[in-house]
């Protein structure tokens, strides 16, 4: 039974009614992009227990650190130091900034790409999703990958011994082109709601 006053949606024809339904085609991205979190959060407890053990001084442990963060050093190492403690976990951070950028693309672009959640009232609904759009979309995504890539070069700098200067120049300017074109994401996104507010 119809809502009173709700109107009735037309129907479609059958071009345009397949048009739209090609969006479902996104379905199994998103899919394959839940399988690559669950990869993501299997990596972070692997590195983690290495973490773990190696505090407790197991060796293989700790070599199994020094290979993944790809820390070089002449001296042989028979126990953490700060600076692998360091590397680590800004490496688990990074595992987790990744997965909350997945989580944004699944979530957000299935709801604004996809279909509906209906999720209004859900105790666990994320603030951010109850006015996501494409726009604002693109905002979040740049601003969490400036986050990454920020996590990325304080990683190469602190490891900056094992690095050639080309390779922190490399990095270095490549932040700041992410972080300009964050801005002007977030310059354009500003512009296009001021005209579209104009026009109402």
């Amino acid at each position: 039974m119809s809502e009173p006053g709700r109107k009735q949606p037309t129907p479609l024809s059958p071009l345009p009614r397949l048009i739209f339904a090609s969006r479902w085609l996104q379905l199994p991205l998103y899919l394959g992009l839940i399988a690559a979190q669950a990869v993501y959060v299997v990596h972070f407890l692997v590195e983690l227990k290495h973490l773990i053990a190696a505090a407790f001084g197991s060796v293989p442990d700790l070599q199994a650190l020094i290979s993944s963060i790809g820390y070089k050093t002449t001296v042989p190492l028979t126990a953490l130091n700060e600076t692998i403690i360091m590397l680590v976990v800004l490496a688990l951070i990074d595992v987790v900034m990744i997965s909350n950028l997945l989580i944004m693309v699944i979530v957000g672009g299935y709801a604004t790409f996809v279909s509906r959640m209906d999720l209004d009232g859900h105790p666990d609904q994320p603030e951010w999703l109850s006015h996501v759009n494409a726009s604002v979309l693109k905002v979040k995504l740049a601003t969490a990958i400036i986050g990454i890539s920020s996590i990325h070069l304080l990683k190469t700098f602190i490891n900056a011994d094992n690095y050639t200067d080309r390779v922190l120049v490399a990095q270095t300017v490549i932040h700041i082109a992410f972080l300009l074109s964050a801005l002007a994401i977030a310059y354009t996104d500003k512009v296009m709601s001021g005209i579209s507010s104009q026009k109402h």
